[in-house]
């Protein structure tokens, strides 16, 4: 059986970003952290080289690479929330102490690894049967640095 689990790379704060990420995301956890036996060119003995940990049940990994990663646009870390005060909690957690807002739900912890933050009303819009709904809601989400949930609902329901 394989064990399949996303890495992220980190220039030395792999510790202190799981640490933020699983005090976060609701079902997450550390699973092992593995210190360095020795010298390596990312470190010292005993420094944390890699960490096992679940973000809401999904298997992550966490590497201090010693030099800084650039992780582009091409993959984020998407969390659905069940509500605004989830999407306001996760939103204000990643983007304290250096992050940055990007548009459409996306943002950038201090780190740089970007996530996106989706409250769970937004794909069930998106999937109205009626493509008029879905396009005012699309509309509506185009125009949003952190999505709001109510914004959202009430661009579905205003027949403009």
């Amino acid at each position: 059986m394989s064990n399949v689990s996303t890495c992220l790379w980190f220039e030395r704060g792999a510790e202190e970003a799981v640490r933020l990420y699983v005090s976060l995301v609701p079902g997450s956890r550390i699973g092992h952290i593995q210190r360095s036996p020795g010298p390596w060119p990312g470190g010292q003995p005993g420094d944390v080289i890699l960490i096992g940990f679940t973000l809401g049940d999904q298997s992550f990994q966490a590497l201090n690479g010693g030099v800084p990663a650039d992780y582009g646009t091409a993959a984020s870390i998407s969390v659905t929330c069940a509500d605004q005060a989830e999407v306001d909690r996760l939103w204000n957690g990643l983007v304290s102490e250096g992050g940055s807002e990007i548009m459409c739900g996306w943002l950038r912890d201090r780190w740089g690894v970007p996530w996106q933050i989706v409250p769970e009303v937004l794909p069930r819009l998106l999937a109205d049967a009626d493509p008029a709904v879905a396009a005012r809601v699309f509309a509506a989400m185009q125009t949003m640095v952190k999505l709001d949930a109510a914004a959202l609902a009430r661009a579905a329901e205003d027949p403009r």
